[in-house]
């Protein structure tokens, strides 16, 4: 496919590019829009003319982005994300208040419970022209780091340094150091003899060496979906678990923890955004108070493990 001429796409192409994939098709995205089935189609054939390549692949189903296709929407929401910062900084800084309007955070699950409501609570103190909207995502494979790439979260709460590198354009730091501890139900006298439970998210690259060269460790007899279900069947008396602190805060009393040793795994926990937001005002905001929180966490995951 040729490109033309003039190949810069306009935000309204931009527009539909993300409608497109968001919604699964031209019709739906058409209705999401409030414009017609015919125009979105038109829209997208005139941006894969100016790329010079097919977008999305059509069929009776709807339509699905291609590998270009996936390239481009994800670089579709990161401008258009960077217009609405633009505006939102400008009306700010007309202001002397630059921190202002929708804050988009992607977060694994035990961050989002545990780390986040005291961030948020100085961040909406500090600064209450921000919206901040939350998203817990699973944190395996891409991540939560992915949606920082794709264009869904403008900082991502993340695992850093495991086997997926981080996309170029993202610009990552550390929080904290996470131990590992061996959790089991309180007064057993065996707790290494249990059974184990786990679930997906907990075996990265960080724990993987050590987990291997641990003998005692059995394969797991339960999977379970997440780390609150995990800690549950702890509680119940179902078996062991090896978990990262940040996940037992608040853990009942009939779950023990036992520490695992000066070799025990840890893992790295930071923040993730682009290159372009992490300059942004409402970036900057919430990364200042997670660092004025995270000190805090640090002696609370001390207390715990």
């Amino acid at each position: 496919m040729a490109r033309t001429t003039n190949s810069d796409l306009a935000p309204h192409e931009l527009r539909v590019l993300v409608a497109v994939a968001d919604a699964g098709g031209f019709s739906a995205a058409a209705e999401t829009l409030g414009l017609t089935q015919s125009a979105v189609s038109h829209s997208v054939r005139g941006s894969e003319r100016k790329i010079g390549t097919v977008l999305f692949d059509r069929g009776r189903s709807g339509a699905r982005p291609t590998r270009a296709g996936d390239k481009a929407v994800a670089h579709a929401r990161r401008i258009l994300r960077l217009l609405d910062v633009l505006n939102a900084e400008a009306r700010g800084a007309a202001r002397s208040d630059a921190a202002e309007g929708p804050l988009r955070i992607a977060a694994f699950r035990s961050a989002a419970l545990h780390l986040l409501p005291p961030v948020l609570q100085r961040l909406r103190a500090q600064h209450p022209g921000i919206e901040p909207r939350v998203r817990i995502v699973r944190e395996v494979g891409r991540g939560t780091a992915g949606e920082a790439a794709d264009g869904k979260a403008d900082i991502a709460i993340a695992t850093l340094g495991g086997s997926v590198p981080l996309t170029p354009g993202l610009v990552a730091s550390g929080l904290l150091e996470e131990p590992y501890v061996l959790v089991h139900p309180t007064g057993h006298t065996a707790p290494r003899s249990l059974p184990l439970i786990d679930w997906a998210e907990n075996c990265g690259s960080y724990t993987r060496d050590w987990w291997k060269a641990q003998d005692w460790i059995p394969k797991a007899t339960v999977e379970a979906e997440d780390d609150g279900a995990v800690l549950s069947l702890v509680s119940g008396g179902h078996g062991m678990a090896i978990m990262p602190a940040l996940s037992l805060v608040g853990a009942a009393n009939s779950v023990a923890i036992t520490d695992l040793g000066l070799e025990r795994p840890t893992r790295q926990v930071g923040y993730v955004t682009t290159s372009e937001l992490a300059g942004s005002a409402v970036v900057r905001a919430l990364v200042r108070e997670l660092r004025a929180t995270v000190p805090q966490c640090v002696d609370l995951l001390n207390s715990e493990a």
